[in-house]
């Protein structure tokens, strides 16, 4: 296989968010290698202006273009913060619990109310002013202040009837969301006494024996 032949000049950077510098291992001796990853979304095409106000992952193997790529990062309006290789797969599994799997908390948001009869439109248009909402929470009082709900409350009988009318997959998802949820709770300043009812209704076997219906 012939060899790529680059100018001893150029820098090469990469885009992805869960490698290091080390893909890259080849080019080093005689190249500036770097790292360049928007903490954004891109499900399809996006503006400019979807970089405006993110933070971008960078990292370099030499100062000049560290200062190039921050540069870069702030000339499209957005904060550039370093991550070295040995955090880099942490830091894209966080990136996964924040935008990934918030989709996936989303559409199953919608299968439930699916089941009772409502179409994928309705539900999604009624669910997104509540995750917007949330969000906003988030923004301005830090996810421990901004948790709500019956975790939060301490209130234990509507997490049993919760799970009791939960398919047996998705009370098996609101149960490990739900203990995290929990410390979040004891956190914010929930009650042990209240937390402990809600951790036993967590973790006590429910009666249901509901199938997920079949699509």
């Amino acid at each position: 296989m012939a060899r790529l032949k680059l100018s001893p000049r150029l820098s090469v950077v990469h885009v992805s968010g869960a490698l290091g510098l080390g893909a890259l291992d080849l080019l080093r001796d005689h190249h500036a290698v770097g790292s360049f990853h928007p903490l954004q979304s891109f499900p399809a095409p996006r503006e400019p202006g979807a970089f405006r106000g993110i933070t971008i992952a960078v990292d370099a193997s030499s100062p000049v273009l560290m200062r190039r790529l921050r540069a870069l990062a702030r000339a499209i309006g957005a904060s550039p913060k370093q991550v070295v290789d040995r955090d880099r797969v942490l830091y894209h599994a966080a990136a996964v619990y924040a935008s990934n799997f918030v989709d996936v908390v989303v559409a199953e948001a919608v299968r439930q109310l699916g089941e009772i009869g409502w179409s994928e439109r309705d539900a999604t248009r009624a669910l997104l002013p509540l995750v917007e909402g949330a969000v906003a929470g988030i923004r301005e009082r830090g996810p421990v202040r901004a948790l709500t709900g019956p975790i939060r409350r301490g209130d234990a009988e509507t997490v049993k009837r919760h799970l009791e009318a939960l398919d047996r997959q998705a009370a098996q998802t609101y149960r490990m969301l739900g203990s995290i949820a929990l410390e979040i709770a004891l956190e914010a300043g929930l009650e042990p006494a209240a937390a402990g009812r809600v951790q036993r209704a967590l973790t006590e076997k429910s009666a249901a024996t509901r199938r997920r219906r079949r699509e």
